[in-house]
């Protein structure tokens, strides 16, 4: 009896199936690249919306409404916390208490209308009163936040 030259051997018949399905699917993939006009395997829309105001194409950030409280002699710190947490799209409202002097929140008030960025963006707003309760002015917020004027963020928003 004659032999063939190449004797089928079972342990190598996986390698035909292999090759076969390899050359079936990239052809399908470059099939699939070279596909032009609607079709609704792909989606054309993102999966998050985007608002006018996006930075880079990003999704839009969460807005957070900050609530800084201090007492007497915490405006220094009232003051470094804000530079702290500060980003353009929060709100802030910045408060002292009763034992707090109208000097001192004179002074609070003063530096946040000598700051540049702050007056740009109109989003820190100075309790005049030791009376909190009455404000309702900024309603556009996803988180709300409440600091004292002890506390310091370990990580920034971005």
């Amino acid at each position: 009896m004659k032999r063939a030259h190449f004797p089928y051997s079972p342990d190598r018949s996986w390698h035909l199936a292999v090759t076969v399905i390899s050359f079936i699917s990239l052809s399908f993939l470059l099939a699939l690249t070279f596909i032009q006009g609607n079709s609704s395997f792909f989606e054309t829309q993102p999966k998050f919306s985007f608002s006018d105001r996006a930075y880079g194409g990003l999704p839009e950030l969460s807005r957070f409404a900050y609530l800084i409280s201090g007492t007497k002699g915490d405006g220094p710190r009232v003051k470094q916390l804000l530079q702290a947490v500060y980003h353009p799209r929060n709100y802030y409202v910045l408060h002292l208490d009763l034992e707090a002097s109208d000097s001192e929140r004179m002074e609070l008030a003063k530096y946040v209308k000598s700051e540049r960025v702050v007056g740009e963006f109109e989003n820190v707003i100075v309790i005049g009163n030791a009376d909190l309760v009455t404000y309702k002015e900024a309603q556009d917020w996803d988180w709300f936040v409440n600091l004292s004027a002890s506390d310091y963020p370990l990580m920034s928003q971005d």
